[in-house]
């Protein structure tokens, strides 16, 4: 039975989905014929003719009114199986705009598609905006205010599905010129060919000519198809109401059975009933709780820890599990919307509330959390707080633009990668992926570079230095805990641990010790490159037991030189 559910839950998503984009098409073939109003109303009268010729056709008209009948359906069914009407906001439009279409688009499908098949009536471009623009003004309004719902609902739609592609975010500038451009050629071409319509609708020939041509309806056929329409409308309404009754009706049966516990961290409870899924238990608890896909169990980012409780839950479906798989989730990982517990649950959501799509993707392992041996660099700028209190703020923030664009332009040629920023000070890792001699290579490599750069540096900026900026660096390899950590926007790759803060008090020896650079000596052995012509001095290291050997390098650019000299 649940291999079934599942199944029929696959089902009705791909049905909605199909069925959406069978609607989008029409709509958009629909808008590029609206469009045409911009070169002339002959031009709308001919793209209707090849437009319409597929959207009529014995294919076409059966194809388009079984999406529609299917998408509505399937949309009230969704709202049938919602055990709480709390729901992101975007979510909440897509739901709202979808449901007001049938309301906005009766009159106009009664008029064209009924008052064809009833009475023979060609709803042609020149009947159509003769009717909104001389008859009942009002109307134009209204069926721009169907365009636009349509359109939005419909590119809302596509979204919550593209966004999960990897190439998503470099094609939505694009998307979204798109999206805003064919709305607004058509509504241009739509009023445009409204306002032709108007200065011929003096002309009494012209208007005889166009109602024959166009087989109009009668006053009494009209009224005819106005009685069809309200009762469009009284059925729609009813239909939706009796859905919310429903929902409701079935929830108040499913609360006879009991209800369960879902707690949070934090102390946070929620009351829900069996069959509610864990996002649907936040949502209702008002709990901010990301999910990009809406609850469809593709995107990932409402994936939670079952702490306890799980032993009673149904196993993850073959979908769910794949999804899991995808990112690399830990065991007792679940997805919200896809966990429904039977018994009282304790969750942790791994993701914070404004996760994006680009969350829910596979991601390197050093994003997810390891232990590994890294050469990590801190550089510091000498003496700039005493700078600094000489300088008009805008000098301040140029002067270290310009020194943190070369120091971070000198890690990255290295291979290295810029962790922070701090004041006037930079944390660099090396090794990420790569082998820890590498790594060590390559954080010598980047201090030789990053004193070269700070002495070219120098010299464009001696106008605007009293005297030469001066540099700190610390080098050192060891293990340490690399991953994604923080918070919303400020989670980035860091690492944390004792050879992190080595590296740190090394940077810190340079001025004690007069030179540019103090380098471990494990990293230096490590690197392979022989510091045996610098000083080798046994360093006490605060917060460190025992003593650290490390050389000092006088100028570091001098690094460069040892190791051109040792590759001959």
């Amino acid at each position: 039975m649940a291999g079934l559910g599942r199944n029929s839950a696959a089902w009705v998503r791909t049905t909605r989905l199909s069925s959406g984009l069978i609607l989008f098409a029409y709509v958009l073939t629909h808008f590029l014929n609206h469009a045409c109003g911009l070169i002339s109303l002959s031009a709308m009268e001919a793209g209707l003719a090849v437009n319409g010729g597929f959207w009529q056709s014995p294919v076409g008209r059966p194809l388009l009114y079984c999406a529609f009948l299917a998408h509505l359906l399937l949309a009230l069914w969704s709202l049938y199986q919602r055990p709480t009407l709390s729901m992101p906001r975007k979510e909440a439009l897509r739901l709202g705009l979808g449901l007001s279409i049938p309301f906005l688009a009766a009159q106009h499908v009664v008029n064209t598609r009924l008052g064809n098949m009833l009475y023979g009536v060609h709803p042609t471009y020149s009947l159509e905006l003769y009717s909104f623009f001389v008859l009942t003004p009002a109307n134009a309004l209204v069926q721009t205010a169907l365009l636009l719902v349509v359109w939005w609902h419909g590119c809302l739609g596509l979204q919550f599905v593209l966004q999960l592609r990897p190439w998503y975010a470099k094609a939505r500038t694009w998307l979204f010129a798109w999206a805003v451009m064919v709305p607004t050629l058509a509504l241009l071409g739509f009023w445009e060919g409204g306002q032709v319509v108007r200065a011929m609708a003096g002309n009494a020939a012209w208007i005889a000519a166009m109602k024959a041509a166009s087989r109009a309806p009668s006053p009494a056929q009209k009224a005819a198809l106005f009685a069809v329409r309200d009762g469009v409308w009284m059925a729609m309404a009813g239909l939706l109401a009796l859905t919310l009754l429903a929902r409701r009706l079935r929830w108040a049966w499913g609360a006879r059975r009991g209800v369960l516990t879902v707690r949070y961290p934090g102390g946070r409870v929620v009351k829900a009933l069996p069959g509610m899924s864990v996002l649907d238990a936040s949502r209702m608890g008002g709990l901010p709780h990301a999910s990009i896909c809406g609850g469809r169990g593709r995107c990932s980012t409402c994936r939670v820890r079952v702490d306890e409780g799980d032993c009673l839950a149904p196993p993850p479906s073959p979908d769910e599990a794949a999804v899991l798989q995808r990112v690399g989730a830990a065991p007792k990982v679940r997805l919200a919307c896809q966990f429904r517990p039977a018994g009282d649950v304790s969750v942790t959501p791994l993701l914070p509330a404004n996760a994006q799509a680009a969350d829910g993707f596979a991601r390197p392992a050093q994003f997810m959390g390891q232990e590994r041996e890294i050469a990590i660099l801190f550089a510091d700028i000498r003496g700039f707080t005493q700078l600094s209190e000489h300088k008009l703020p805008y000098d301040v923030v140029f002067i270290l633009n310009r020194y943190f664009a070369e120091m971070g332009s000198a890690v990255e040629a290295a291979g290295g990668r810029v962790d922070k920023f701090m004041g006037d000070g930079v944390m660099a890792l090396f090794g990420l992926e790569g082998p820890p001699e590498q790594a060590c290579r390559q954080a010598l490599a980047a201090s030789a570079d990053m004193a070269r750069r700070l002495d070219g540096l120098n010299r464009s900026l001696a106008h605007d230095l009293a005297e030469p900026l001066r540099i700190g660096i610390g080098v050192h390899c060891g293990p340490a805990i690399v991953g994604a950590m923080g918070y919303g926007q400020a989670m980035h790759l860091t690492a944390i641990g004792d050879a992190v803060n080595t590296a740190s008090r090394l940077e810190a020896l340079c001025k004690p010790n007069h030179c540019q650079l103090v380098v471990s000596r494990h990293a230096a052995e490590r690197s392979g490159l022989d510091l045996g012509r610098h000083p080798l001095l046994s360093l006490d290291i605060r917060g460190r037991a025992g003593a650290l050997e490390a050389y000092t390098v006088e100028q570091a650019r001098d690094l460069a030189t040892i190791n051109e000299t040792q590759q001959a």
